[in-house]
């Protein structure tokens, strides 16, 4: 599977794990709305804005939306929150907050290792 139709997928499994419509997406992420089914259908890829942005609201590292780990993304979707009828400032919100939780388990981990 080439790059473009792994990102792909792994964005459409994403965004309907969150139960977000392409539409709550792109007002998130401040485009058009078809600009999701681009990225969606592999035609077009993100700028690397709009994938730190994606893997900030999806609490997953932008490696987990590059590469095909299934492992990986069944982890990510488990935490993930679902997301209906939410406003794009909610989804901002949210993807603060994993953000912030991604940080801090980043940074207990480097402690953890340092006490090794």
């Amino acid at each position: 599977m080439n790059h473009a139709s792994i990102l792909s997928k792994n964005i459409v499994a994403f965004r309907k794990h969150m139960g977000l419509t392409q539409d709550a997406l792109a007002q998130f992420l401040g485009i058009q709305r078809e600009m999701i089914s681009y990225f969606e259908s592999g035609s077009r890829e993100p700028s690397a804005e709009i994938l730190l942005k994606l893997a900030d609201l999806f609490g997953c590292e932008l490696e987990d939306l590059l590469e095909d780990n299934p492992e990986a993304i069944n982890a990510c979707l488990a935490f993930a929150f679902r997301a209906e009828e939410l406003a794009a400032e909610d989804l901002a919100t949210i993807a603060e907050f994993k953000k912030i939780v991604k940080n801090y388990l980043t940074l207990s981990n480097l402690k953890l290792g340092s006490h090794s």
